[in-house]
């Protein structure tokens, strides 16, 4: 009997992990924070090689809100909650990005076990995980968590930080029989199915359009977003997934400057605006005495990008799609391909 998955949200990561099930065979769910969207998401599906659409049915729901999830759930196997709140912009107070977050997952949680769902997978983030290990000679684990007070610390990654936190109490006091899973990406690139990107291709586009008139020396993790749909499917079957955190990482790092090199050498047309400059860590440093941006910069600068991603090969089999280099020219061409670099 064909399993049906509940899938929150249609965004980036969302999509591709909705056209993985379908091609999988999987009944699916889709929830939408509005219906309006629903023909955007067929028609992105539609082009990306889907001809039946029997098994997919669109749910109107909001994190924010308790309509409809009940409703959305009833008769589901599996939920990956893949959506986030959403902000046009970060408010200033960080417990306004935080709450939402919070609530949301709780709220996925709550309804997820009062329909006998197995499992539940929460696309979290690598912020919950690596951003307090500034020791480059020991591998960030799925072990290890950021701490909420963490210097530099962005008001996105602590929201994403103490939602999972809040999720695995909610599991451990209330959870009852409902399995849950987490699963942790880094930076995600790769091929985007329709215009809209993940919030890391803000990175590329800063590289491109030349408003990055000096390149910091930021070393980078990358993950092509094909493989983070890949780990959530495996990650809600498998039985040893259950009450596990799991990195998405491809193997090794990239910095900014060795991206901006590779944009140059496979990219020319499109990255002529991209700096040769290197921009001294100490004007970052400097920077962090009196600037927000700055003081997430030396964050960056100074965590461990030492990541490991053993456990997912380890335990579920998964291996990495691309390589860094591949996702992010995967990308570049995505762009190209909607019309998102100028």
């Amino acid at each position: 009997m064909l399993k049906t998955v509940l899938v929150t949200g249609a965004g980036f990561v969302g999509v591709h992990i909705i056209l993985q099930l379908l091609q999988k065979g999987y009944n699916v769910k889709v929830s939408l924070r509005s219906i309006s969207s629903k023909d955007k998401v067929i028609d992105t599906l539609k082009s990306n090689g889907i001809t039946a659409f029997d098994n997919l049915v669109f749910f109107e729901a909001d994190l924010s809100k308790d309509d409809n999830w009940d409703e959305a759930m009833k008769g589901c196997d599996y939920v990956l909650s893949v959506a986030s709140p959403v902000f046009m912009t970060i408010p200033k107070d960080e417990k306004e990005a935080v709450r939402p977050a919070v609530e949301g997952i709780v709220r996925i949680l709550k309804a997820a076990g009062n329909a006998g769902v197995k499992r539940v997978v929460m696309t979290s983030n690598f912020g919950a995980v690596g951003f307090s290990n500034k020791n480059p000679n020991t591998a960030t684990t799925e072990a290890d968590w950021t701490d909420p007070d963490e210097k530099g610390l962005s008001a996105y990654e602590k929201s994403k930080l103490l939602a999972e936190r809040a999720a695995w109490e909610f599991i451990k006091k209330e959870g009852g029989n409902l399995e849950f899973v987490t699963i942790n990406p880094v930076a995600i690139l790769g091929p985007s199915l329709s215009s809209h990107v993940s919030g890391s291709f803000g990175i590329l586009e800063h590289l491109l359009d030349g408003s990055m008139k000096a390149i910091p020396n930021i070393p980078l993790n990358v993950v092509d977003v094909r493989d983070v749909a890949d780990l959530h499917i495996r990650a809600m079957t498998n039985p040893d997934a259950n009450g596990q955190r799991f990195i998405a990482s491809a193997d090794g790092q990239i910095s900014m400057p060795e991206i901006a090199a590779l944009l140059k050498n496979k990219k020319p047309n499109v990255a002529k605006k991209v700096s040769a400059k290197t921009l001294p860590n100490w004007v970052i440093y400097s920077g962090a005495l009196f600037n927000k941006q700055a003081k997430e910069g030396v964050l960056l600068l100074r965590m461990s990008r030492n990541v490991s991603n053993k456990k997912a090969k380890k335990i579920l089999g998964w291996t990495p799609f691309s390589n860094n280099e591949e996702a992010i020219l995967a990308s570049i061409n995505s762009m190209i391909k909607f019309g998102l670099i100028k």
